[in-house]
């Protein structure tokens, strides 16, 4: 079942009015477990590898920058069980083209799972060489996640002020959205493993005449 329209329009309103929006129970618990599974399958059978830094040659595995593993996701990908997920994601695409007009043409995205004491160090997600991503999509599959387990999603809502953040608990079925360019953020140690579908809506290539 598609969220209600109301849902998406609130999300591209709060992308319009402050860059960012939170979504508790964008899907339901029984959803989120199943791709939960599908994460922890790929782990098992060793289907995650140590997540890089950078970009094609500069790419490089950096353990003092972020200690998360990951899998991309694509239809061949073992379970399925993110495509409903992405097919809610391409209403909210949607959505959001009509009221800001970003131009969202494609997703890219990964299982990532931190294992205790994980961390990724503050940083933006557009590349330098690489404007296309334009707005950050992070869906959380932790269950009974709680504020003494650590591991939230710090945005930095104003790089003047170091003291102004937000800090968001990674707790299963909540959705992150902010705008790619705009935000630098991080996430904090957790004292249990932890996991998310992270993406990305991106702009379309442009092609040289």
């Amino acid at each position: 079942m598609l969220p209600h329209m109301h849902s998406l329009e609130s999300i591209s309103d709060a992308l319009l009015d402050t860059g960012y929006a939170i979504v508790p129970d964008f899907l339901p618990a029984a959803e989120v477990a199943l791709l939960q599974q599908q994460a922890l399958a790929l782990q098992y059978s060793g289907g995650l590898q140590l997540a890089g830094t950078g970009q094609g040659v500069g790419r490089a595995v950096r353990s003092e920058v972020r200690g998360d593993e990951i899998h991309w996701i694509d239809e061949d990908t073992r379970g399925n069980d993110h495509l409903c997920y992405l097919r809610k994601l391409e209403s909210l695409r949607a959505e959001v083209n009509r009221t800001l007009a970003l131009g969202l043409f494609e997703f890219e995205g990964h299982f990532a799972v931190y294992p205790p004491g994980a961390f990724y160090r503050k940083h933006l997600d557009q590349f330098q060489t690489d404007s296309r991503r334009t707005l950050t999509c992070i869906l959380y599959l932790n269950s009974s996640w709680h504020d003494d387990d650590g591991g939230q999603l710090r945005i930095h809502l104003d790089e003047e002020n170091p003291d102004s953040f937000l800090d968001v608990l990674p707790t299963g079925g909540t959705l992150v959205t902010f705008l790619s360019s705009r935000y630098w953020h991080e996430v904090l140690p957790a004292t249990r493993e932890r996991i998310s579908l992270t993406g990305w809506y991106k702009t379309r290539s442009e092609v040289p005449f």
